[in-house]
């Protein structure tokens, strides 16, 4: 029977089939950080048990990790509690691990791609939800729970049930400034914050073959927040190209022959999705969200709508509540909205693309009066690659905050958070109230539209910035 990506990974790693419907997987790779590790390492060493297969664990502190300074002693205490645990856990139970003041570290979700840990046709877990970042290169990836990280680091399996099968078509050409995080966006805004739950969805079409592999992992990124675990692009070109040379991608021989093989991981012409969604890219605008979930979103040049036209009483009811958490009233054009700070990184959107397109636009201009505006780089690698680049000096030029890697605000870590009221430009995945910061207000948007929010100190469409000439020292660099 005709397949789908999905259905190949599954079946390709199906241990046995369990009663009441749920399949023992067989896991290839386990991503390890400081915060849902705890309670796994200590099930093991309750029960006396080692790892499986040690060597197919990769653990680095990312989540908890201060990115104002590096080195030394960790000021908060719950953080330096949290990386030492790692830290020993790893020596303990001899897991391969990336140290904090090495040039390794880095969020999970991007250390994996950039040292060729992720591959096509695996199965990869983390106890994360947005491990749907490495569906991008045609693995089968998901986030877990704290109690499933033990059971993948004592018995290399799982118990999953199938999801059904969503296909998302992106049609046609975006303009340039429109980014894989718009198009997200647009799609999350379409289908609703739940549209894909229960589903593994595949993105397809023209505009996702036309996409980076920085793109792809953006758009697979953002799968978990309109409800799917699982995000997936088929493996092609721009895939091989990136991994070839990577420091743990197959070598020589081995190369050709996973090549060989990847070439395979794609959608049969015919199979059969359980739902298809469409959408035409071509005349999208950069997208920013209004409320307290990705869903609640919209193009820029639109304004807050009023809750009474959204539809279903939920919708309603949510939006009316969101509005009155972000302060904001309906009929307000989203262009007419101030910030006062500004995130770019994230394991959404803190790769070197992402730096690059901020730096354009922040590149001969300033951040504007009253506003805050910090740079994370994803990982160390990431952080390195900028600054070969000059891109810290065109970010502290115009007045941004050059941090070391780490998730940040993203998740409000450290002193890297939101106070009560705050209104934050953010490069990250999630709106939720309180979540870069308890009464912290967030807007998501991609990195360009973030520096633009900078730069003007209110969301501002990039299309129509990048129009006015830019001036100032920091154009000299060029």
């Amino acid at each position: 029977m005709p397949q789908t990506l999905y259905e190949k990974l599954w079946t390709s790693h199906a241990v046995a089939e369990l009663p009441g419907g749920e399949t023992l997987l067989y896991i290839d790779r386990h991503l390890v950080h400081e915060v849902s590790s705890p309670q796994a390492f200590a099930s093991l060493r309750d029960a006396g048990r080692r790892l499986r297969r040690p060597d197919t664990h990769l653990a680095v502190a990312d989540h908890a990790v201060p990115t104002r300074v590096r080195g030394g002693e960790i000021e908060d205490p719950l953080a330096r509690a949290q990386v030492a645990e790692l830290e020993d856990n790893a020596r303990r139970f001899d897991v391969p691990y990336r140290p904090l003041d090495g040039d390794l570290q880095g969020i999970v979700h991007v250390i994996g791609p950039e040292q060729g840990y992720t591959l096509p046709g695996m199965t990869l877990v983390c106890g994360d939800s947005h491990t749907t970042t490495h569906g991008a290169f045609g693995a089968l990836a998901f986030g877990i729970g704290a109690s499933e990280c033990g059971t993948v680091m004592a018995a290399q399996c799982l118990k999953q049930r199938r999801a059904r099968t969503l296909r998302v078509d992106l049609v046609g050409q975006a303009h340039p400034l429109v980014t894989a995080k718009d198009i997200a966006l647009a799609v999350i805004a379409r289908i609703g914050a739940l549209g894909a739950s229960g589903h593994a969805v595949e993105y397809a079409g023209p505009a996702v073959e036309a996409m980076s592999m920085a793109a792809r992992m953006t758009l697979c990124n953002m799968t978990i927040e309109a409800g799917g675990r699982v995000g997936l692009v088929a493996p092609d070109e721009v895939t091989f190209a990136y991994l070839k040379g990577r420091p743990l991608a197959p070598k020589g021989p081995r190369w050709d022959q996973a090549v060989a093989y990847w070439r395979g991981l794609r959608s049969d012409p015919d199979a059969v999705f359980d739902r298809v969604v469409t959408m035409d890219v071509s005349h999208l605008a950069p997208h920013v969200s209004w409320g307290t979930s990705p869903d609640e979103a919209a193009p820029i040049t639109a304004s807050i709508p009023e809750p009474a036209t959204l539809g279903e009483d939920s919708a309603r009811r949510h939006a009316e509540k969101a509005l009155a958490y972000m302060d904001l009233r309906p009929g307000t054009p989203l262009t007419d909205i101030p910030i006062q700070r500004v995130f770019i990184g994230s394991c959404t959107n803190g790769r070197i693309e992402d730096l690059r397109a901020a730096a354009a636009v922040a590149r001969g201009r300033r951040v504007a009066s009253g506003v805050r505006a910090i740079v994370v780089p994803g990982s160390t690698a990431t952080k390195h690659q900028a600054e070969a680049e000059g891109l810290d000096a065109v970010f502290r030029a115009a007045g941004f905050e050059w941090r070391h890697a780490g998730c940040s605000m993203c998740v409000a870590m450290n002193d890297d958070r939101l106070a009560a009221g705050e209104r934050c430009a953010s490069t990250s995945n999630r709106n939720f109230e309180g979540r870069q910061g308890p009464g912290g207000r967030t807007h998501l948007m991609s990195p360009a539209m973030a520096a633009a929010a900078a730069v003007t100190g209110k969301l501002t469409d990039v299309r129509a910035l990048t129009a006015m000439p830019a001036t100032g020292p920091v154009e000299e660099m060029r």
